[in-house]
């Protein structure tokens, strides 16, 4: 029996025709069943664009949440959204993931309210795939958690690390904990405290401090951090990607000779952009609620709407949710 993958029709700046479109494309690609939660007739109007292969379903809810909407509220008053909605089959076993590319605090809210935590999680966490010099690591949190307790970054270490070696077939995670220094002193007071934790908490390997050159360099394979501090750490280092391409194709107009470097080069940049492009990850997937969920950008187009369905296969497929409540049943996850 195929996974399930249950897919807000409605979430994100350009639903429902992207993510019709990339639940088409993550079927065909990945073999699995897609069920599409919005509007039944606004989704048929979308599917008869495409070539639909089986495993395509539709489950009706009649209300969505805008993205301009305030989302703890709107969740309450629209209680069948489609992120409810789709949560709700998560709940009850009917799909093995929910992902949407939706209003990013909707969905936490809607999660919560749904699914509920994890017994013995004391705040839910958004993690996400970083690029690297080697491959990519792990960034956990990245926007749910602005103010965090140093407890909150020992368990983000945890989740974070069951997730790299369970969804990601990392053996043993390498844990760092983003700071200004290397030294255990260095940090702010909740670095500093949250160092003390790690470096006692059984069950991950943690390798202390680092700073984003290390992270960089692929020396960790999971980065702990703030919601605050990490956001603002993948929002800076996307910007500075689309600006240093900005400066090479500024660089190179009008000098004859550069401009066939480039077309000979083409090949080799075209390779560092999908290296560097966050829809090649799709989404992030929220470690500490009661399902598996992910995420996604409100731009996501199809491409990256097909990548965040993967993030929940993979969710689904590495047991993420039953891992981690076995660590916090005393249980070892394995």
């Amino acid at each position: 029996m195929s996974m399930r993958i249950v897919l807000d029709a409605m979430g994100g700046d350009h639903a429902p025709h992207v993510t019709v479109a990339g639940a088409v494309e993550a079927v065909k690609a990945f073999g699995i069943t897609v069920i599409l939660v919005g509007p039944r007739e606004i989704i048929q109007q979308e599917l008869a664009k495409h070539d639909v292969p089986p495993g395509v379903e539709i489950v009706h809810a009649a209300e969505w949440i805008r993205m301009d909407e305030h989302p703890a509220t709107a969740v309450r008053a629209k209680k069948s959204n489609s992120m409810t909605v789709g949560l709700t089959l998560v709940k009850e076993g009917r799909g093995d993931a929910f992902v949407t590319c939706g209003h990013t605090g909707a969905a936490l809210a809607a999660a919560l309210f749904t699914l509920g935590r994890i017994p013995g999680i004391k705040r839910p966490a958004l993690t996400t795939l970083y690029p690297t010099r080697t491959g990519h690591t792990l960034v956990i949190d990245v926007g749910a958690n602005a103010d965090c307790k140093p407890v909150y970054l020992q368990q983000f270490a945890l989740m974070g690390s069951i997730y790299a070696q369970h969804a990601l077939h990392v053996s043993t995670p390498r844990v760092g904990l983003l700071s200004i220094g290397e030294e255990a002193g260095k940090g702010n007071t909740l670095v500093q405290d949250a160092f003390a934790l790690l470096e006692k908490t059984e069950g991950i390997h943690f390798v202390g401090n680092v700073e984003p050159k290390e992270v960089l360099q692929g020396l960790v394979d999971v980065v702990v951090t703030d919601g605050f501090t990490g956001n603002i750490f993948i929002k800076t280092s996307e910007a500075v990607a689309a600006m240093l391409f900005d400066f090479i194709k500024d660089a190179v107009k009008g000098h004859p000779l550069a401009l066939a470097g480039m077309a000979l080069a083409k090949p080799a940049f075209k390779g560092i952009r999908q290296r560097l492009d966050p829809r090649e990850y799709g989404g992030a997937p929220l470690l500490g609620v009661n399902g598996n969920v992910v995420v996604g950008h409100g731009r996501s187009d199809a491409y990256a709407v097909r990548n965040a369905i993967r993030m929940g296969l993979r969710a689904a497929e590495g047991r993420i949710v039953w891992r981690i409540r076995e660590r916090y049943e005393g249980g070892n996850g394995q």
